[in-house]
């Protein structure tokens, strides 16, 4: 079972490779953001991307630095298939998949302008932000010494492949499937 985790910045893409992955090459996709939306609906939190980062670093803290994505790992080895696991957001997430076998880390990042251009677009409940606020809250995730917290920064340089994403949609995916095509001749 191959597993791709994907991290990145907000609106950077990474529900693009997700479902590129899921629609051309049959992968299983597990979400960080939909099980937590799934707790924060099971406790009545309001959906929205501050109580999200709350219940994150409450679940973590509670448990392990990785205990969300290792839920969702949990969920994937019952599959058994090729998954995607999006969107890592601390190191220890990333060093407890790295030890349950064939792991490759995926960042993705874009302009900042085109990342937000693209977070309006998607129209969810919780990116409905000005453009001060994704930033904000984007630097209040970017780096954390608590390793409960998020620290997009550091899990961008332990990807082991980083998209750029500033051009169209089929420029990602001719990125994307020349690394598929060499992690594949790996095996």
């Amino acid at each position: 079972m191959t597993i791709i985790g994907i991290t990145g910045t907000l609106g950077a893409g990474k529900g693009t490779i997700v479902d590129y992955l899921i629609k051309e090459k049959g992968f299983k996709h597990y979400s960080v953001r939909e099980f937590l939306l799934e707790e924060m609906r099971r406790k009545g939190l309001p959906e929205n991307r501050d109580s999200m980062y709350r219940l994150a670093n409450e679940l973590r803290a509670m448990h392990t630095p990785s205990y969300v994505t290792d839920q969702l790992y949990l969920r994937a080895l019952k599959e058994g298939k090729d998954c995607v696991i999006e969107s890592i957001r601390t190191p220890g997430e990333i060093d407890s998949l790295r030890k349950q076998g064939k792991f490759i880390l995926f960042a993705v990042d874009a302009a900042p302008a085109l990342r937000y251009g693209r977070i309006q677009e998607r129209k969810s409940e919780t990116d409905q932000v000005s453009f001060e606020t994704f930033i904000s809250n984007e630097q209040r995730e970017m780096s954390s010494t608590d390793p409960n917290c998020q620290n997009l920064r550091r899990c961008i340089e332990m990807a082991d492949y980083l998209f750029l994403n500033n051009g169209t949609m089929i420029q990602l995916f001719r990125k994307v499937e020349k690394v598929l095509g060499e992690i594949m001749n790996e095996e």
